[in-house]
Order: C-alpha cells, then structure tokens, then sequence
C-alpha cells in the first residue's frame, strides 16, 4: 500500500514538472520530429537522437532534454505507421509489419480508417505501457539495489546477448557487430592501470571513442550514404483520406487485437533486446493464429494493423524501464537516451529514483502527456504529414550533414572529431551494404565498459575466481538463464538448417 501511495506522490511531483511550460514545449518538440522522422523514409529514431545529442549540452535541465529525446523515440512509432499505410515503407523498422495489411486497406480506399485504428491503438497501447512503466519500475529499482558487480556482469551479457541474437538475422553478424563494439569502448585509457590502448598514436584518442561521434558517424552519415544510392519508386496513395474515426465494426474488430498487442509489447519491452520490432512481429503472428479468418491476413485485415502498431508503442514505453531501474539500454535508441542522461551528469539505474527523482518521475508523467500530444497530432493533421513523403531526399541530405558536422564540432571544439565522424558514416555505410546492421555495435560500445568494470571488480573481489557469478544466487540465476537462452536459439538454428537440408 505504501508503495502505491508513494508512486502516486511520485506522479504528482512528475505531473508538476511535465506540465511547465518549459517542459511542454520539448515535450511537443519531441513529438513533433518523432512523427516527422517516423514518416520520412530512411531516418529512424535513433539516427535523430544521434543528431540531437550535441542539443543535451545546450539545454540546462536534464528533465527537459530526456523529455525531448524521449518523445522523439515514442514519436517516431506513431509517425511510422503513415508511410507504412499510405506509401507501402515503413518509416522506422518497428512498421514494416504494419504495411502488409495497411497499404492493403489504403488501396481499397480504406486509408482512413488503417489510419485511425494505428492511432487510437498506439494511445492506448502507449498508455498501457506507461502505466505498467509507473507500477513496475519503483519495486525493480528497489530489487536492483541488490546487485554487486557480478549481478551487473551477468545482466549486462545476458542483455548484450539478447539484443544481438534477437535484434538481426544473421547471428554471427550481429556478433562480430558486439565485438567490434566492445573494442571501440575500450579505447583509451585503462581506467585502472592508465595503459593507453588502442589509440594508434593518436592524441585525441586517449581520452576514448566519443559517443556522439560514433553515433552520428553511424547512423547520420551511414544512413544518409546508404539512402542516397537508393531509388525510393513509390506510389503514394494519392485520394482523399476521409472517415479516420473507426466504424463500429472495425472498433468490434479491433479492441482485442489492440489489447493483446499492448500486453505482448509490455512484456517483451521489459526484456532486454526486445524492443518495438520483436513486439509487432510476435502481436501480427498472434493476431493471425487467433482469427476465425486467417486467411483475409495480408489482404487488409484491420487487426493486422491493430495488433502490431499496438505492440510496438507498448513495447517503446516499456523499454525504459531496463534503462532507468538497472542502466541497461536495451536497443540503440535507448542507448542514445542513455548516453544524452550520461552527459547531463545523471546515471541511469537503481539510484535514479532516489537520487533524481525529478528526472524519473518527470519523464514518466511527460509519457502521459505526450501520448495526448501525439494522439492530436496524427489523426486531424494526417493531410500535413502526408505532403513530407514529396520533399526529395537530395535536399534533406546536406541539410542533415551540415546539422551532424556543427554538432560534432561543438563538442570539443576540434575538427578531428568532424574527420573521426566521416570514417564512421563509411564504415556505417559499408556494415549496411553486407547487411550488417550497427545497433549491436552501438550497444557493445554502451555497455562495455560497464561489462569490463563489472567483470574486473569481481574478480577482484573472488580473488580472480570466476565461480562468483554462479555461486551468488541473482548472478547465477542470470547466468542460468543467459546459457537456456543460447541453448535454445542452437536448437532453433540446428531444426532450421535440418528443415532446409531435409537432413
């Protein structure tokens, strides 16, 4: 009882600072270029928080800046579904399940109501998740107060593992993405014994991998490289978008799917490496096992927008619950969010509550708020989101260049960032041409000093025994859990490649 007074006590302080006026307006900033980068083809949430991170220097409340960014992440879901329904391309990757039925019902001249549904879904969905956030974060952050360093090994290789062999297709790709990860986290100084490592004579380097750098070397330029060279042939659904408010049957049809999505992307948003993607792909198989008609799946069956738009803004709520109750990010939007705490000066994790309870309960009570934001934002204004998808990608591109440069430069004040950003762009671009894609990289390099501290300081404390991850009970729980889970994905590999060789 207690616990339930004190998180409505929390809410209120939260509510107070989410509702001042400073505060709405990154609030409604957020929303604003989340549904804008949501619906422009090719950007992505976490290749836009890369962009604005250089912004968390500039704004003098963390509150207001993790509000922001925060609104950008959850935005961008929203925004996703228009070109998944309209144009048949998913904004953000978390929408590519959306375009199977919604660009179906577009063509059939149900535009409006694809459209409506994924907004009324995402509310809800996103209210759902925010909820669950309230409840379930103070109790987690409580337990985590439990960890020592071999908990916080364990949780971050289990985490890091997750996320790598959920997140990709290839597995070995998203591997060698960690690996790379990690050794760009350990450039720089030992943080114990001061060796220089990995600096290649460079100066600038002992000081380590700028995060910002990398992260808009990566997903800025790369992104920007990669688009550049492709011929977006689309055919944009061109007719007047009207009845956007849902008939009576199509609410019939939908109030489960959107239920069951919110509850599938609650649950698989706490784990880490789940996230929006897993979510939506989990809510459309669902939805098509449980329909009295599967077979209208594909074809512009309304719940297959439902479900998964749905899933996925639960999921994006639900996703900083690992970030702010153990510091665990747990895809690479996330760890933009967790690198932009980081420079404000404010550690993510079982402390945040207590020690900055401005910034929690001020970004969770701003979730509310901006879900209402967005709610308005995407249902009246559709005519206005829609005129983005005719801006040519040649005029966005400098412009996003001329933007990652100036933020670069304005960190340290040195053009050898700028020069270190141009080598990560192409080497982003070149991971994108084989397929490989940088969020595993993204967050090895987040965790990895958090892993190596963590692992150093246990060994330190078993007398360099590595027995005490699996002697303690929490550590070895984890670590139990993290062999099930490999063991269970070399199953899944070894009937895929026996089903495909008739072995």
């Amino acid at each position: 009882m207690n616990e339930i007074l004190e998180m409505f006590q929390g809410l209120s302080i939260g509510f107070g600072i989410a509702f001042s006026l400073n505060n709405l307006i990154f609030a409604l900033i957020g929303a604003v270029l989340g549904t804008i980068v949501g619906i422009l083809p090719g950007l992505g949430p976490a290749a836009t928080i890369s962009l604005l991170l250089p912004l968390s220097f500039k704004i003098g409340s963390p509150v207001s800046s993790i509000i922001m960014m925060a609104g950008i992440f959850y935005g961008a879901m929203y925004g996703g579904s228009t070109t998944s329904i309209l144009v048949n391309i998913p904004g953000e990757a978390a929408s590519v399940v959306t375009c199977i039925d919604g660009y179906q019902m577009a063509l059939k001249g149900r535009a409006g109501p694809a459209l409506g549904i994924a907004a009324i879904g995402s509310f809800i969905a996103g209210t759902i998740g925010v909820i669950g956030l309230s409840f379930v974060a103070p109790p987690l952050a409580e337990f985590a107060l439990k960890f020592g360093p071999p908990e916080y090994f364990s949780l971050t290789l289990l985490g890091l593992l997750m996320a790598t062999l959920l997140g990709g297709a290839s597995i070995v790709k998203g591997l060698i993405m960690v690996v790379l990860g990690l050794l760009l986290g350990s450039v720089g100084l030992d943080p114990i014994s001061g060796a220089v490592r990995f600096t290649w004579g460079f100066f600038m380097l002992q000081e380590g991998v700028d995060f910002v750098t990398l992260a808009m070397g990566m997903f800025g330029i790369g992104e920007i490289l990669i688009n550049l060279e492709k011929e977006l042939t689309t055919e944009l659904v061109t007719r007047k978008i009207a009845h956007l408010w849902p008939t009576l049957k199509d609410w019939a049809e939908s109030k489960w799917a959107i239920i069951r999505g919110s509850f599938i992307g609650f649950f698989i948003g706490i784990l880490p490496g789940g996230g929006a993607v897993i979510s939506s792909l989990v809510s459309y198989a669902v939805e098509k096992k449980v329909s009295k008609h599967p077979e209208e799946f594909g074809k512009g069956a309304i719940q297959g927008v439902a479900g998964p738009e749905s899933a996925n803004n639960s999921a994006a709520s639900t996703s900083f619950i690992p970030l702010l109750t153990l510091g665990i990010p747990g895809n690479a939007s996330i760890a933009m969010i967790f690198a932009a705490l980081l420079i404000q000066g404010v550690q993510p994790g079982p402390f945040l509550i207590t020690e900055h309870p401005d910034v929690f309960w001020g970004v969770v009570a701003s979730m509310y708020v901006g879900n209402v934001m967005l709610l308005i934002l995407n249902l009246p204004m559709v005519g206005i989101w829609v005129q983005l998808l005719r801006v040519p990608y040649a005029i966005l591109a400098p412009i996003i260049v001329l933007f990652c440069c100036i933020g670069v430069y304005s960190i340290r004040n040195t053009v050898f960032d700028i020069w270190v950003m141009g080598v990560f762009g192409v080497i982003g671009y070149l991971f994108r041409k084989v397929d490989m894609e940088p969020g595993p990289l993204i967050l090895a390099f987040v965790l990895g000093p958090i892993l190596e501290r963590s692992l150093r300081q246990a060994l330190l404390i078993s007398a360099g025994s590595p027995l005490i991850f699996f002697t303690r009970p929490i550590s070895g729980a984890l670590m139990g859990f993290l062999f099930l889970f490999i063991l269970i994905q070399v199953i899944m590999a070894f009937r895929k490649m026996r089903s495909k060789y008739k072995i």
